[in-house]
């Protein structure tokens, strides 16, 4: 698990390989992520966005943007928490993801970025 904390906001994040909805033959490698968002500010933030770099091995690239997570827009009041799990293929057996959230202060409307840790997705025979 890997974990950041910008302005009072912890973000942890735990992957995983999911070899039965993966295909070395087809170059296909799907990991799971749960990530964990903590308030330990003082304010009631709401998550808005979403922004993900997501690398392969091979050097490619792919940027993924939209509103909120999994659907939702969560409101996180001080010391309380917002869970959810997703998915991400790679079309190598290494790679990494990072990112941010753009956070409103819902009190004073005040935005501001929180970043999402770099993690890494790696097959576990990789390791060996």
């Amino acid at each position: 698990m890997v974990t950041e904390v910008t302005k009072g906001i912890k973000i942890s994040v735990d992957t995983q390989f999911q070899p039965d909805h993966s295909n070395a033959k087809s170059a296909l490698y799907l990991f799971s992520y749960r990530v964990r968002i903590e308030n330990g500010s003082e304010d009631t933030v709401q998550l808005l966005t979403r922004k993900w770099f997501i690398y392969d091995s091979n050097g490619m690239v792919r940027k993924v943007e939209g509103e909120g997570v999994i659907g939702e827009q969560p409101i996180i009041e001080p010391g309380g928490c917002h869970e959810y799990a997703s998915a991400c293929d790679l079309g190598t057996d290494l790679g990494k993801m990072w990112g941010t959230y753009l956070m409103k202060n819902v009190k004073n409307k005040e935005r501001f970025r929180v970043n999402i840790p770099e993690f890494k997705m790696t097959v576990p025979h990789k390791l060996n």
